[in-house]
């Protein structure tokens, strides 16, 4: 029985390098491949794979980010294999609680067995995705919390606290965030996507009110019926911004606010 694999990895070459050495093991589909968490979680979403091959180290959403967003959203998990380039990590626990790890570089015995340890683990009563969730909430309750998003504004970088932030909006791959308070601006994230963003702030405090906005619910000053059963909200900032609601959200504006 070939196994459907998805390779996620930052580095085009590892992708390449694990591909070729996947290729000549045989009876491994490898269906698709990205390049950062949020490409993970959707290409797992749509593929269904049987065994992911998930880079633990990678910018914005890392490998452990993924399997508590696939945890989160109750999606099926596959099999999962870390990469690393380095063993500080927990690597027994890795070899207790997902199908395997591999160091990088890859070596073709080592990939060959993680296909295999994989392979015995597709008995569904083989094993359980609890252990592999305890791990991924230890892990994330041990991750330093920072309080500081980085912005760019004027040439400049500032450092600017979660709790001052009003909303986030994107257009044409850009972020802008408006911030409130004494030294209230308008400055724009690194990140790559709102969900990128979204996964560096506290979830208690943002929410994804549109696929282009996200914003800080204490900073939301009043909530605008708009046409056809929807709102807007208009924020905090010196602008007053009106930002829409989509319809998917509108249930959770109604949860959060008791309307």
């Amino acid at each position: 029985m070939s196994l459907s694999t998805v390779i996620v990895d930052d580095e085009q070459l590892a992708r390449d390098e694990l591909a070729y050495l996947l290729k000549g093991i045989g009876e491994v589909d490898v269906v698709a491949q990205g390049k950062n968490g949020v490409e993970a979680v959707n290409l797992i979403r749509e593929h269904n794979p049987d065994l992911v091959f998930l880079d633990v180290q990678m910018p914005g959403l890392d490998g452990f980010g993924v399997i508590k967003k696939l945890l989160d959203r109750r999606l099926p998990l596959p099999k999962i294999v870390f990469a690393t380039a380095f063993d500080q990590y927990a690597v027994k626990a890795f070899e207790v609680n997902a199908v395997d790890y591999l160091l990088k570089p890859f070596d073709k015995k080592r990939v060959a067995q993680s296909v295999q340890k994989a392979r015995a683990k597709l008995d569904p009563e083989a094993a359980s995705s609890d252990k592999l969730e305890t791990l991924v909430r230890m892990l994330e309750s041990q991750k330093p919390q920072t309080s500081k998003i980085l912005l760019k504004a004027a040439g400049r970088l500032f450092l600017v606290d979660q709790k001052d932030i009003c909303f986030a909006s994107i257009e044409d791959g850009i972020i802008s965030v408006a911030t409130t308070g004494p030294a209230s601006m308008e400055g724009q994230s690194n990140c790559r996507t709102l969900e990128e963003l979204l996964d560096s702030l506290d979830p208690n405090l943002f929410w994804r009110a549109h696929r282009s906005y996200l914003v800080n619910i204490n900073r939301i000053k009043e909530v605008v019926p708009w046409f056809k059963s929807s709102y807007q909200l208009r924020m905090d900032d010196k602008k007053q911004t009106e930002v829409p609601v989509s319809r998917a959200q509108t249930k959770r504006l109604r949860e959060l606010f008791g309307l």
